[in-house]
């Protein structure tokens, strides 16, 4: 790695802390197996996953619902809310059949090496597992390529994203982009040539 490359990289870490702040990089690196995740520190609870979303309504209603603090679970250091008792229940007997993968992270960028965004209300059920994306725009990218994408986004998470710190993994891989790395402007004239919308 170059000398001045490696002393912007650790410039933009120490910025990206700094802005960041500890709360967000203590939320988002709990102390469990199923870390990093897209949680935040909100209403007392220091590790809320997809800030309280119900995980089980993907599955059971087919939408996204927001959870109530009355029917909430700790699973792995991240702590996951639920519209109702009975969906609480079915988390608490099988947790691994509702979490989303890649901690609740956009699948997208985890297809990038770069665990960031991941909207609640942007998802999918894919081969029984639910992925969450960072708006439709992400969505429709990963869609470009779904097989492809998928085992990217697994390649990345095993090989470097899972049981680290999301701001370092994610300062790195901005910096150091991965081989097929595209722009958002790219992304979006891709997506367009695939809809027929023209574009070179």
């Amino acid at each position: 790695m170059p000398p001045r490359s490696f002393r912007s990289a650790v410039l933009l870490v120490g910025l990206g802390l700094f802005l960041a702040g500890c709360g967000p990089m203590s939320a988002q690196n709990p102390a469990g197996a199923y870390s990093p995740a897209n949680a935040v520190a909100e209403d007392g609870e220091a590790h809320l996953l997809l800030r309280g979303a119900d995980v089980v309504a993907y599955f059971t209603e087919t939408a996204h619902r927001p959870g109530r603090p009355e029917f909430s679970s700790r699973h792995e250091g991240v702590t996951l809310r639920f519209a109702s008792a009975e969906h609480k229940a079915l988390f608490d007997q099988a947790p691994e059949r509702y979490l989303p993968r890649f901690g609740g992270y956009c699948a997208n960028g985890i297809a990038y090496g770069i665990p960031w965004g991941g909207d609640a209300d942007t998802w999918k059920i894919i081969d029984g597992q639910l992925y969450i994306f960072g708006g439709q725009a992400s969505k429709d990218a990963f869609e470009l390529d779904e097989a492809g994408n998928l085992a990217l986004a697994e390649r990345y998470w095993r090989e470097e994203v899972a049981g680290g710190n999301s701001f370092v993994q994610r300062a790195w891989r901005l910096v150091w982009r991965v081989p097929h790395y595209k722009t958002g402007a790219e992304l979006a004239e891709a997506i367009a040539r695939a809809r027929g919308e023209g574009g070179s």
